[in-house]
């Protein structure tokens, strides 16, 4: 079953890119709250690279998973300060920077053995109360500062556009992620990641410019209860 959905959701991506006249973009499957076991059976039919929302239940995760060191963790929910420390030595992404505070203490915390740190700057693109990330005119001072950390890589941007039933308003604010990347990347040529749209709207965000979807119902089903 997850097999035929990740083959599903690999062809609308690679159909929407098609009719958008742009790169098939990358598939994060965002696994929180999903067993270790399904994350397992989804990586076994070829997918390596998942997104999960909370430190602790990616390293309880991980250690389920410890026959599998070639996949490669994202954090996309909201980092809290105090575990800045343990998210630097667990993912190889890091989605969702989004104030200064962060930066050096996931550059500290980053183990030498390991590559750089992967960053992305979450942008609240809609003002959303109820959303992390910074506001659009604070990203590229964000991205700056993490350029100056040699154990951190700049990679792009990252955004959750409000959730509203009119698409053309939610590509709206994809069209304004893009303008907000190609802006910054002129600074930073390291970036070459813009991480937006999900199950409901990739389509749309793939059309607008993403070259990063994330990705859980369309794979697993409805997620489970946070326990």
């Amino acid at each position: 079953m997850l097999t035929h959905a990740l083959q599903a959701v690999l062809q609308r991506l690679h159909n929407a890119a098609g009719e958008a006249g742009r790169p098939t973009p990358a598939l994060l499957a965002v696994s929180k709250l999903q067993p270790a076991d399904a994350v397992a059976a989804l990586a076994a039919a070829g997918q390596r690279a998942f997104g999960e929302n909370y430190v602790h239940e990616t390293q309880a995760k991980q250690a389920d998973l410890a026959q599998r060191p070639d996949l490669e963790w994202h954090l996309i929910g909201h980092l809290q300060s105090n575990k800045a420390g343990l998210a630097a030595t667990l993912f190889d992404w890091v989605q969702t920077v989004d104030r200064a505070k962060l930066i050096p203490l996931l550059a500290q915390a980053r183990p030498a053995d390991r590559p750089s740190l992967n960053v992305l700057i979450q942008v609240n693109v809609d003002d959303e109360a109820s959303k992390h990330g910074c506001r659009p005119e604070d990203a590229a001072a964000l991205a700056d500062a993490v350029a100056t950390h040699p154990r951190l890589r700049l990679r792009g941007l990252m955004a959750i556009p409000a959730p509203l039933p009119d698409r053309e308003r939610r590509r709206d604010a994809f069209r304004r992620m893009k303008v907000l990347f190609d802006a910054i990347a002129t600074r930073h040529p390291s970036m070459d990641t813009l991480s937006m749209g999900m199950s409901e709207d990739f389509e749309l965000a793939i059309a607008e410019g993403a070259t990063l979807v994330r990705v859980g119902t369309a794979l697993f089903g409805a997620r489970p209860a946070r326990r």
